[in-house]
């Protein structure tokens, strides 16, 4: 992905068949890419000689005939090779009932019991991305924009499997396939160590979850360097940590790519499994805002207060302190004079700074237009929008969306296929649920962080 989403690695699987009647079945082509959730570790990928003819219909499906796989292995050659890439592995293939059962026969015919816990991408994607026209893997992919080349072989349908995995686990909010697995390896004894468990975590922006002995979530953060956040949880002598350590059976974690999402992310899967040692509190993290107001005499002005759920702010501060910088950002950048004023924590509302000038120049509709302009780079309310920002590999970028100012949710998409079709976007979509919180959050984002586009569609 390289969204490393558990410490389980994945066996990415495809195979090409004879056809023929059930269970007599042999294999004429095979790849396995092994993904340790960062980036593809190990791969093969052969021919096959089944040693069987190939029916007619297969051969104008794949392209592979029976001349071609002469010399190719037979599948005794390869067999070692399969269980070594596979070992230690969850199996996910596209319809994963078909291509385990076929191998698991042919290793029955050498007298080997091949056994592998599997996923099926077939069955994950109908829960996950409801709705599609077809979950074949070449109109499923084609529908998400996920790239597919030398469709019906084995190399090119695994790597399609892959990157249809990847936005899978994305869109896994309730994280079920994780937890299933950590459940999985109770009963293969599997215990982690701490040092076990940092050795395997990326130094990057991202989402993470701490599990107990039962694979339950017991706490959720986001950092932009999972490594040196876990490190810190297990050395911190707070009370809080302690707990945390005593209880820690393992972590997973996801790769976001940037620390927009991860804040997104946080907030709402913090909501959604209440994990037992985050803090649940009233305090607001933006208890300041501005808020865009009108004189007597028409001329807009900035208006820093604290924050009023009940009205519609431009900007959201973590601090007073933060107000300031971002006028001074404003007026620094442009060179004119704003009307502002900060209403103090008192409930007299006394006004702390300048009033407006009698001998103001401009006229109000000159000035209202000049102001409105230096805000609009923070406007998430007139259009639909994209925030375009890196994503968690070279070749990727991410897309958090908004519709007329209200979250949709966030996708990742390769950088040779433009998101530019509702469809896709839909298709991909890794749905938030939109609250006030997150509106803030993506206001404060704007102000405080660069390196993103703003894509207004």
């Amino acid at each position: 992905m390289p969204s490393r989403q558990t410490d389980h690695v994945y066996a990415i699987l495809d195979i090409e068949t004879t056809g023929g009647q059930y269970n007599e079945e042999g294999i004429t082509e095979i790849a396995i890419y092994k993904f340790d959730g960062n980036q593809v570790v190990d791969q093969f990928i052969s021919l096959v000689n089944p040693e069987i003819q190939i029916q007619p219909f297969v051969v104008k499906l794949t392209g592979i005939n029976n001349a071609m796989l002469r010399l190719a292995p037979k599948f005794y050659e390869i067999a070692k090779r399969i269980i070594e890439i596979t070992e230690d592995c969850v199996v996910i293939a596209h319809n994963a009932e078909f291509d385990y059962r076929v191998i698991r026969n042919e290793f029955r015919r050498l007298g080997y019991d091949f056994k592998r816990q599997t996923l099926c991408t077939v069955e994950l994607s109908q829960k996950l991305i409801p709705n599609m026209n077809s979950y074949s893997l070449g109109k499923l992919v084609r529908s998400l924009g996920i790239p597919i080349t030398d469709r019906h072989r084995a190399s090119g349908d695994a790597l399609a499997t892959l990157k249809l995995f990847e936005l899978l686990l994305s869109k896994d909010h309730g994280k079920t396939i994780m937890q299933s697995m950590i459940k999985s390896d109770l009963k293969t004894g599997l215990h982690p160590k701490f040092l076990d468990i940092t050795d395997t975590l990326p130094s990057s922006a991202g989402i993470y979850y701490i599990h107990n002995e039962k694979g339950e979530i017991i706490f959720i953060s986001k950092s932009k360097n999972i490594k040196k956040q876990i490190l810190e949880h297990f050395t911190s002598e707070s009370s809080i940590s302690k707990k945390i350590q005593q209880e820690t059976y393992t972590v997973t974690f996801e790769k976001t790519g940037n620390e927009l999402i991860a804040l997104l992310k946080e907030n709402e899967e913090v909501a959604i499994n209440k994990p037992k040692y985050n803090k649940t509190t009233k305090k607001r993290i933006f208890p300041y805002s501005l808020y865009l107001k009108n004189n007597l005499n028409g001329y807009l002005f900035l208006s820093i207060e604290k924050t009023d759920g009940r009205k519609r702010n431009t900007m959201a501060f973590t601090s007073l302190n933060e107000a300031h910088k971002f006028i001074d950002k404003i007026i620094n950048n442009t060179g004119i004079q704003i009307f502002t004023v900060f209403i103090n924590e008192k409930k007299s509302k006394k006004v702390t700074s300048e009033n407006f000038s009698e001998s103001w120049q401009e006229s109000c509709n000159e000035y209202n237009e000049k102001l409105l302009e230096l805000l609009s780079v923070y406007d998430i309310d007139t259009d639909n929008l994209i925030i375009s920002d890196k994503g968690r590999k070279i070749e990727e970028k991410s897309a958090v969306i908004l519709e007329q100012g209200k979250l949709k949710g966030y996708c990742f998409y390769d950088l040779n296929f433009r998101i530019n079709s509702p469809q896709r976007i839909d298709a991909n979509l890794i749905p938030i649920c939109f609250d006030r919180n997150n509106r803030n959050i993506i206001l404060n984002y704007l102000n405080k962080k660069t390196g993103y586009k703003l894509i207004r569609f």
